[in-house]
């Protein structure tokens, strides 16, 4: 329990941030699913024919899995907070549908006989007493709504829309069952909040709902005022983790404390896929990227040099002929992929280099789904190393976890990762030189350079800064020790003299 408090404490800034997206995210999308919902429902009820058959269709968009549908809208329209609204609604239009459909239709048609023996219109029996007694019905689908949007939308984190997911993501990157717990434990206790709320609604009078809404509606409105301001600033996100996190830091400081530019940041903001597309649709202006993932991942017929300064170069010129972005020069530490054993099992069978891997056919390997695609991964140890291993693909925050539990022999890890100190780890020596460097960079449009052209010069100050054994500890600090990446990016800029 204490590391678990100590844990919050450390994370408070990025908790109440992430606890306010979370909120947003979840208030806009049950907003919008309550003003889908409710009309189709009052309109269904004429129409029961179609009604059964609009509630068979609405129901079958929940069977489809919260990863795919967001696969699937990115392309359409792009990542952040958009595509995780546009799924949360999607799913939360059932349970409001069909609970408010069920209660219009067990309104007693003798109480309709009569109101239209009164003279009563539709408008006027449907204020007067139809929705009143729906009412309970319509309140339990949106409470059910409600639940499961909070839920859910811990996901939004995989696209870069923040909210508490990130702290779950983050956990598992780290092993940290802490982080984990925050982020569930938050979004559990926002769950019931909302449910007992909405709960004490269902028998109020619809004027006193109505009313309960629109403030709703209205602070969630104000939630996303910014005062505007002449003030010169500037967004920098960072993969998911704690370098990349350390590094926005790094950023941030060097610019705050060299120029007037105001710097907000985005950390956990995803993998290179989010990265790279919020870049590109302005999202964020900055982020740090590494020279291998340019050359493999965004660059047509990339360099074979494993020369750091040839690969560099290769990246920043071909990134600006083929994506118009600004490659800046990158620091000295290298986080390339590297294979780690524990030390135990690397002194029983003699292991120093990858080639020795060749004599165990029967290790078993731990690989991320990429890295087992890649010519630059599983397939280049097979056709470079003869390496013919019983490979099992995981998510790459599982690998250290696998190894430690003896359910691996072979994980696929990043040279700088701070486990490997933690656990005391052997990396395999890549003596044939299959891995490209890997080193770290900023990444931005050149309008930024043109509207901010100090940035250069800031930012350069970090070119060949940050050796493999210096990254290492800070990772470690960050996520062992538990220190706040900001003070550890500031100590070491400090210890350099680049800031004061």
């Amino acid at each position: 329990m204490n590391a678990l408090i100590s844990t919050w404490q450390s994370q408070q800034g990025h908790f109440w941030q992430s606890l306010l997206e979370h909120i947003q995210i979840s208030l806009i999308s049950l907003f919008i699913a309550i003003l889908i919902a409710l009309p189709i429902a009052l309109l269904l009820r004429r129409f029961p024919r179609v009604a059964e058959w609009c509630l068979q269709i609405t129901g079958i968009f929940q069977t489809i899995p919260s990863l795919a549908l967001l696969g699937l809208l990115i392309p359409l329209v792009g990542i952040g907070s958009v595509p995780a609204i546009i799924a949360l609604v999607v799913y939360a239009i059932f349970p409001i549908l069909q609970n408010s459909y069920t209660g219009l239709q067990q309104i007693d048609p003798s109480l309709t006989e009569a109101a239209v023996a009164f003279g009563m219109s539709r408008r006027e029996r449907l204020m007067t007493y139809e929705l009143a007694l729906a009412m309970p019905f319509i309140m339990a689908g949106i409470r059910t709504a409600t639940v499961m949007i909070i839920g859910t939308a811990t996901l939004a984190a995989l696209i870069g829309a923040g909210g508490l997911g990130n702290f779950i993501l983050l956990g598992i990157n780290q092993n940290d069952v802490n982080l984990i717990l925050i982020g569930a434990i938050s979004s559990a206790i926002l769950a019931v909040i909302f449910s007992f709320i909405l709960h004490r609604l269902e028998k109020a009078r619809i004027r006193t709902i109505l009313i309960s809404f629109f403030i709703g509606l209205l602070i969630l409105l104000g939630s996303f005022y910014r005062p505007s301001s002449s003030q010169k600033n500037i967004t920098i996100g960072g993969k998911l983790g704690t370098e990349p996190t350390i590094l926005i830091n790094m950023y941030k400081e060097l610019i705050e404390a060299n120029s007037d530019i105001k710097v907000n940041l985005k950390p956990n903001f995803g993998d290179t896929t989010f990265c790279y597309s919020a870049l590109n649709a302005n999202k964020i202006d900055i982020y740090p990227e590494y020279t291998g993932t340019i050359l493999t991942t965004f660059i047509k017929n990339p360099t074979s040099s494993t020369d750091p300064v040839t690969v560099w170069k290769a990246a920043q010129t071909d990134i600006a002929k083929q994506k118009d972005l600004t490659y800046l020069k990158p620091m000295k530490f290298q986080d390339t992929y590297a294979l780690a054993v524990k030390t135990s099992y690397a002194t029983t069978n003699h292991l120093t280099n990858i080639s020795d891997l060749k004599n165990l056919s029967s290790a078993r390997a731990g690989f991320d789904l990429e890295f087992a695609s890649r010519n630059d991964g599983y397939l280049g140890l097979q056709k470079l190393y003869g390496l013919n291993l019983t490979v099992n693909t995981m998510q790459t925050s599982l690998i250290y976890s696998a190894l430690t539990s003896n359910a691996i022999d072979v994980a696929q890890v990043y040279s700088t990762d701070s486990q490997i100190q933690q656990y005391k780890l052997t990396v395999l020596k890549d003596s044939k030189h299959l891995f490209p460097p890997y080193q770290a960079a900023p990444l931005m449009k050149p309008s930024l350079l043109k509207k901010y052209p100090k940035l250069e010069s800031i930012l350069n100050e970090l070119a060949g800064k940050v050796t493999d054994s210096q990254m290492v500890k800070m990772n470690y600090e960050v996520s062992v020790e538990q220190k706040d990446a900001a003070t550890v990016a500031k100590t070491y800029l400090e210890s350099q003299g680049l800031i004061k």
